[in-house]
């Protein structure tokens, strides 16, 4: 009975350590970030007021609450928050004026970055300062407004589920879009009805549920994953051709990873298509047309000769 308590606890001490090995750099930088989170993950905070002269609870405002789960799931899961942010948040209470500062660009740490540079960031910066959501609204739109920096993580890139990434990517348009208070902070106009603008669109809810918004409303390019030169609504896609084609403008687009990753395999791209769903137009083959039509002007030829032979022996 010893021998089986001693190897037992042996077998979970080895466990212990192999776990505490293998999230070396998860404590490391939990350890740290823990401070912050001890107030900006709950619902509230405490801090001893020297003017009451005793300790104090107030509630955290819900913007500034960042859930641990979320934020170690994501891209920027190994900084540290002051990384980021002042170093002078580490003092608590912070100081007031430590809320003007601003955030840092992507590029103040992706531009020369020989770790990302297949994401081309240079080329997305230039892109996202061509789109209506900069040149309309300047300063006041910055790559945060689209991209949380405590949740966001790349899902076209490193998904194989389309409709995972079509609901992912879509939620963060519909984040500004579809929500009055967050659209107010740089317009003052009012929110548009976003089924309301789509009501041409035939199959309203199957184009939102299998299509991105950026599939329409941005003008692609060859040198960037997702594109992120957003134009205005009138320069949207209305022509069903443009996706119902052989030549779809979802191979560079929605299935433009999948399409180049068919590509290097298997040297055709409409695998990326016929892998999820059947687009209507999409799918077509040049020598299965042609085939197509000899079957069929084949068949009308037998017909008419049969016609012809009765009529004659007749």
């Amino acid at each position: 009975m010893k021998k089986l308590l001693i190897i037992g606890l042996l077998f979970l001490l080895s466990m212990l350590l192999y776990a505490q090995e293998i999230s070396t750099e998860v404590i490391e930088h939990s350890a740290e970030n823990s401070k912050c989170f001890s107030c900006h993950g709950s619902s509230t905070y405490s801090y001893y007021n020297e003017v009451l002269e005793r300790y104090v609870t107030k509630r955290m405002n819900p913007y500034f609450i960042i859930d641990s789960m979320v934020y170690y799931d994501q891209n920027h899961r190994s900084f540290d928050c002051i990384d980021c942010h002042s170093y002078d948040f580490r003092t608590f209470p912070h100081d007031n004026t430590l809320r003007m500062e601003p955030m840092p660009s992507c590029l103040d740490c992706h531009e020369g970055d020989d770790a990302t540079a297949d994401f081309n960031f240079e080329i997305i910066n230039d892109e996202f300062h061509e789109s209506v959501h900069s040149t309309k609204h300047s300063e006041d739109f910055t790559c945060w407004m689209c991209h949380n920096p405590h949740s966001y993580k790349i899902v076209a890139r490193n998904s194989e589920n389309i409709k995972e990434t079509i609901v992912y990517d879509n939620n963060i348009c519909l984040s500004c879009h579809a929500d009055i208070n967050k659209y107010q902070l740089i317009s003052l106009n009012e929110k548009p009805n976003i089924i309301d603008k789509h009501d041409w669109l035939p199959n309203q809810f199957q184009h939102f549920a299998h299509v991105r918004c950026i599939e329409c409303h941005t003008h692609t390019s060859d040198n960037t994953l997702v594109a992120h030169h957003i134009q205005e609504k009138e320069k949207a896609v209305k022509k069903c051709v443009e996706c119902h084609s052989s030549s779809s403008t979802l191979l560079a687009s929605l299935y433009k990873f999948q399409a180049q990753e068919n590509r290097r395999k298997y040297g055709f791209f409409n695998a990326a298509i016929l892998s999820e769903a059947y687009m209507i137009g999409a799918n077509r083959n040049l020598y299965l047309n042609i085939l197509s039509f000899i079957i069929f002007g084949g068949v009308i030829l037998t017909i008419i000769v049969h016609i012809i032979l009765r009529i004659v022996l007749k």
